[in-house]
């Protein structure tokens, strides 16, 4: 019963996220601070974990087809695939999952505690709305961007971790890269990467909107809200993955 309330009071507050907006100026001057907080002050983590993750994917791949049969370019190209179809996706999602998530969920639940979401009330403001759409309007629109850049570093990676190591030659590994491309996998990484990021907003957003207690609450709300978020990240993945590239 307790899931059925929460799943409830879930879409009751998104019907107040998406109610028309009072003043879009305040709208848009929030949104572009969360695309700094939220987006920008991601690509770092980003960056860093796609080149090692291309790294050893590129490693991982070539020591697995050390057979002589196997042509050398099929490293680059598992590592194309694999990057694409699914790193790039679904681990910089869980990655945001913790770092934005938690981020989020926190926020608002300090000023639930703090009784700021109350004065907002007071004050006329849907709060709802104020304080998570510009949040999830700025994942949105820049979590593509992330899992662009992430795509291609990790490619990189992959490319910089073979050659350095000698496992393949510059040239078989951008062979690998070009061959037999199909450009839908680019999309369909970007409709997983758009889902994403409608549930780390989204849910944090909720996890946070609906503590109540103190600052020990808002911990464990954030923790849920990271939880939670992985949890409909991979249940997604696998729906996604079943309607789009079967």
């Amino acid at each position: 019963m307790k899931f059925l309330e929460s799943t409830g009071r879930y879409f009751m507050l998104l019907g107040r996220v998406f109610s028309r907006p009072e003043k879009f100026y305040v709208y848009y001057r929030q949104t572009m601070k969360e695309f700094e907080l939220l987006g920008i002050n991601s690509i770092g983590i980003v960056v860093v974990i796609s080149v090692f993750m291309g790294a050893v994917i590129a490693l991982q791949t070539a020591y697995n087809t050390e057979n002589p049969i196997y042509p050398a370019y099929l490293i680059g190209l598992g590592t194309r695939d694999m990057i694409i179809l699914e790193f790039s996706s679904t681990m910089v999602a869980l990655i945001l999952a913790g770092k934005v998530g938690s981020s989020i969920a926190s926020e608002i639940g300090t000023m639930r505690v703090t009784e700021q979401i109350d004065a907002l009330e007071i004050m006329g403001v849907n709060s709802a709305s104020y304080l998570i759409l510009p949040k999830l309007v700025a994942t949105l629109i820049f979590n593509p961007f992330l899992t662009l850049i992430s795509i291609i570093v990790g490619i990189f990676g992959g490319w910089f971790a073979g050659t350095a190591a000698g496992v393949i030659t510059s040239e078989s590994f951008i062979y690998g890269i070009q061959y037999a491309f199909i450009p839908y996998y680019i999309t369909y990484s970007l409709i997983k990467t758009v889902v994403f990021a409608f549930i780390i907003a989204t849910v944090s957003g909720f996890q946070g909107y609906i503590v109540s207690g103190g600052s020990l609450d808002v911990g464990r709300a954030s923790t849920k809200a990271v939880v939670y978020s992985c949890i409909l990240i991979l249940l997604f993945n696998v729906i996604l993955t079943q309607l789009l590239l079967s």
